[in-house]
């Protein structure tokens, strides 16, 4: 789980007459994912691309062009895998010609219609000037100029211009004719001041009206036209859909065959082809060839990668270099660089590779966290949330994503929202809570009160600030998880002495900060509820000096703070051990960052712990919120330092109640104006917490793994294992 699968690097050799066999079947196995040869072994050349290879692709591009014209999703399809005969290029050149046709077409049409379109834009202000358009233009002697702008400023810039003897205005709107005297005045020119829009006049003696109707009539015949186009377009589509999808895997089938040996390192005679696959799958590879091909091949297993460092390996002992052509030794390895990564988490875990992968995928090198990320993140939403009613809907809707989607990352989300609404109904039942009522807890549990409260309650505010310790608590293991993870990845990387100062220093520093955080010392300047929340009755509050009460306690888990240890003792100061090693410990994290360490001995040993409070705040925040909105449906009263829902109750005294709700109004207007409005405020309020508890408790809990929790030791950047092949799905070989 915390290591991907164990890679193998194989290489291929064989003769050049068996080249293409070989191509076919580490193409059906799936099992070899290729390293592109780089030209640096003496004697070898990058191969050729078979025959045919650069026809294919043309096809290929063609087949896909048509598949874009007409539209046809791939995801969508759901006709039986065809067989293709090796004439189906003939088939393909007719739909090609009918299809090219009709795209033709629709681009004149397309082109008809946007022209026509501008010309009903251009036309329309000259109905509100009221005047023919064959009037507007043709004049000998007159310069005629129509446009948008402000009357009088028109009329003075043509006051004022040079060369203009005469002139007339029409148009009371905004849409205007200026007729010119003499023909030859720059009018436009004259203009420019006034900020005039000119519009160009359309060349018809039609008046406006008249114009519009025609543009209109043309526009119908045009749009009519481009929907037959659309419907015979679409039924090539219905029609040969199975078909191009099938010659697009086909093609796409044969181009990779045919350019396969561009990756492998060849001589006249022979080839070497070298990859990677899981080592427990190299068995299956070796008896794929030796199958096929016999002993014309030879199979070689050059290394199982390491984990270390996840480079590339010389040949493990005893294994033969590849001879060139002229007998010497080829430079080892092809790759040079770090296999695929293929993750190795149980079924449950996987959903969570794409959460992960949102980052980046884990590097061969290092520890995968995927499974601390299926562990905590679930937890800490349903935490946030905790309401069976929620969870419920939150389990519907994943598996309603997993069930609709068929994209893999839309299923592992529906995948994580399902976990994710477990854990939200399960502590939900834990806190007895249904869409924020409290009812539940007197359904499911004796006494009417469940093991766990919110803190909302005045009578458990206590509970509130528990949950903010737990928080802090929390925090602080998970920080160190991360931390651990990182000392494992520098101690495999770099050995003990870097793993030591580099993480073991962080861990230290961490744990002892927050151990001293949580001692008798200084407790001045320390809240109480560190060390009343859960403490025993009868234990000490190191705060005040006084009895700790059972009111005090949330959960009695006998915990009221850890006593100092001395080391020695100055006059009346005493050296607290712990203090010690928190000093000792942020000075190795200077030694080994600088002076940079210090602020971030601040920002990640209490910063980052501290944000995790961030957790509570949510519970409480989403908690507070569906209260809001059943208080303001049912009303609420108080009793015995608690409050209760009315629901409909008339035996409350006025004198308790807190507030009425919208369902208990005075009179039958009163409760049925009250009834429609509680019930609108009751679905359209849960709705809202049930969408910002996605929004809130699902990035909070997110942000907490990738900023606080990755940020200790994740880099990530592994390669996908990418096997040489492709699993059909259009078409069938028989």
């Amino acid at each position: 789980m915390l290591r991907p699968e164990r890679m193998s690097r194989v290489s291929v050799t064989g003769s050049k007459g068996v080249m293409d066999e070989v191509v076919e079947t580490i193409y059906d196995l799936q099992l070899f994912d290729i390293t592109d040869y780089d030209g640096e072994w003496a004697g070898f050349q990058p191969g050729d691309p078979v025959e045919g290879a650069a026809a294919a692709a043309e096809r290929l591009v063609t087949v896909r062009s048509l598949a874009s014209l007409l539209d046809i999703d791939a995801d969508e399809f759901t006709g039986e895998p065809l067989r293709l005969d090796d004439d189906f290029g003939d088939r393909l050149d007719t739909v090609r010609s009918q299809v090219n046709e009709l795209d033709d077409r629709r681009e004149e049409l397309e082109d008809e219609l946007r022209g026509v379109e501008e010309s009903l834009d251009t036309v329309e202000p000259f109905v509100e000037l009221g005047i023919d358009l064959d009037l507007l233009q043709g004049y000998d002697s007159l310069s005629v100029v129509v446009g948008q702008g402000d009357r009088d400023a028109v009329r003075r810039a043509l006051v004022d211009a040079d060369g203009v003897e005469q002139y007339e205005l029409f148009g009371e709107g905004e849409t205007l004719a200026a007729f010119v005297a003499p023909a030859e005045t720059a009018v436009s020119d004259a203009l420019v001041s006034a900020e005039f829009t000119q519009l160009e006049v359309p060349e018809t003696d039609a008046d406006p009206e008249g114009y519009i109707a025609e543009l209109e009539e043309t526009k119908a015949r045009v749009e009519s036209e481009l929907a037959e186009i659309e419907a015979e377009l679409a039924a090539l589509a219905d029609e040969h859909a199975a078909f191009l999808l099938a010659a697009e895997e086909r093609l796409r089938i044969d181009v990779q065959k045919r350019e396969a040996p561009l990756s492998f390192a060849t001589t006249s005679n022979a080839f070497v082809a070298e990859g990677w696959l899981p080592a427990e799958r190299y068995l299956d590879l070796a008896e794929g060839l030796r199958d096929r091909v016999g002993d014309h091949v030879e199979i070689e297993e050059l290394e199982q990668a390491e984990y270390e460092d996840g480079h590339a390996r010389d040949h493990a002992e005893g294994s033969e270099e590849p001879v060139a052509a002229d007998g010497g030794q080829v430079e080892q390895p092809m790759s040079g660089g770090t296999p695929p990564v293929v993750q190795d988490n149980p079924g449950p875990v996987n959903p969570f590779e794409a959460l992960v992968g949102v980052l980046n995928k884990p590097k061969y090198s290092e520890l995968d966290p995927t499974i601390i990320f299926f562990l905590t993140f679930p937890i800490f939403f349903g935490f946030m949330i905790g309401d069976l009613g929620y969870g419920l809907i939150y389990i519907a809707l994943g598996y309603g994503m997993m069930q609709l989607f068929d994209s893999d990352i839309m299923r592992a989300l529906g995948a994580v929202g399902l976990l994710s609404g477990l854990f939200t109904a399960v502590f939900g039942v834990l806190y007895g809570e249904l869409f924020g009522l409290h009812q539940l807890g007197y359904i499911i549990y004796p006494n009417g009160s469940p093991p766990m409260h919110k803190g909302l309650q005045p009578h458990y505010l206590d509970y509130g600030l528990a949950w903010l310790l737990l928080s802090v608590v929390v925090g602080v293991f998970h920080l160190v998880v991360g931390r651990v993870f990182d000392f494992v990845n520098n101690l495999n990387s770099h050995g003990v002495r870097e793993a030591l100062l580099e993480s073991g220093s962080w861990i230290v520093f961490t744990l002892s900060l927050w151990t001293w955080m949580f001692s008798h010392t200084a407790v001045s300047s320390k809240p109480e509820f560190m060390f009343t929340s859960f403490a025993s009755a009868g234990q000490m509050n190191p705060v005040t000096g006084e009895t700790i009460t059972s009111s005090e306690v949330v959960y009695s888990l006998g915990f009221n703070g850890f006593s100092p240890i001395d080391v020695f003792s100055v006059g009346s100061i005493s050296i607290d051990a712990v203090l010690l090693v928190v000093v000792a410990s942020l000075a190795l994290i200077i030694k080994v960052e600088g002076g940079i360490g210090i602020i971030e001995s601040i920002t990640q040993g209490f910063g980052h712990v501290i944000s995790y409070t961030r957790i509570a705040a949510v519970l409480l925040a989403k908690a507070g919120m569906a209260l809001a909105v059943n208080l303001l449906v049912f009303g609420a009263y108080t009793e015995g330092g608690e409050f209760h829902l009315i629901f409909f109750s008339k035996a409350v005294p006025e004198s308790e109640v807190v507030f009425a709700g919208l369902l208990n109004g005075d009179g039958p207007v009163a409760l049925l104006l009250g009834g429609v409005a509680g019930i609108l405020v009751l679905v359209f309020g849960h709705l809202l917490v049930l969408v910002l508890g996605v929004t809130s408790a699902g990035l909070q809990a997110v942000r907490l793994e990738y900023v606080e929790f990755f940020g200790k030791f994740y880099e990530g950047g592994g390669r996908d294992y990418t096997p040489f092949g492709h699993e059909r799905r259009f078409t069938r070989d028989e």
